[in-house]
C-alpha cells in the first residue's frame, strides 16, 4: 500500500501498524544498530508507483525503514513524500545491475553507486531479518549447499 506521508496521515498510521507492526522501540533500535537505511538514488519505478506520484522528477531519492513484520520504502517527488508498506511475505529483492525491491506487481530500482555501497550492511541486515521472521533457515540445510 502506498500513502502520501507529506503530512500526518491517520490512514497510514493505522495501516502501517496493521501490516508491519509497531515501530521498533528505542532500545531495540540501539540493539539492532539502526533500523533505517541511508539515502538511495532511484533509477526507475513501476507504472503503479508513477501514477501515485503523478510527475517523477529527474533526481529522486528513497530510503528503507525496517519494521517487525515488513519494511517501509520512503521516496519523494518534488515536495511530497510517499511511503510504500511491504510485508516481508510479499517482499522480493533482486540484486543485479540494479538493486530492486518488488511487491504486489510494483517495483523500485535503485542505482548501484556510492549510496548503495554505504547501505550494503543495512541490506544484509534487512535480508537476514526477513529470513528470520519468515523462518527460512531451511535454506541453510545441507540439501541446498
Amino acid at each position: 500500500m502506498i500513502f502520501n506521508t507529506t503530512y500526518t496521515n491517520e490512514d497510514f498510521l493505522v495501516h502501517s501498524k496493521e501490516l508491519l507492526g509497531k515501530p521498533f522501540s528505542l532500545l531495540n533500535k540501539i540493539k539492532m544498530k539502526g533500523i533505517g537505511s541511508g539515502r538511495f538514488m532511484i533509477a526507475e519505478v513501476s507504472e503503479k508507483l508513477k501514477t501515485t506520484k503523478k510527475q517523477f522528477s529527474e533526481l529522486h531519492y528513497g530510503n528503507i525503514e525496517m519494521r517487525p513484520k515488513g519494511i517501509l520504502v520512503h521516496f519523494t517527488n518534488r515536495l511530497e513524500r510517499f511511503s510504500w508498506c511491504i510485508p516481508y511475505h510479499k517482499l522480493v529483492i533482486y540484486n543485479a545491475s540494479f538493486f530492486s525491491i518488488h511487491a504486489e506487481g510494483s517495483f523500485i530500482k535503485f542505482k548501484k553507486n556510492k549510496n548503495y555501497t554505504e547501505n550494503k550492511k543495512f541490506i544484509d541486515k534487512m535480508i537476514d531479518y526477513k529470513n528470520e521472521y519468515l523462518n527460512l533457515d531451511y535454506y541453510d540445510s545441507p540439501l541446498f549447499k
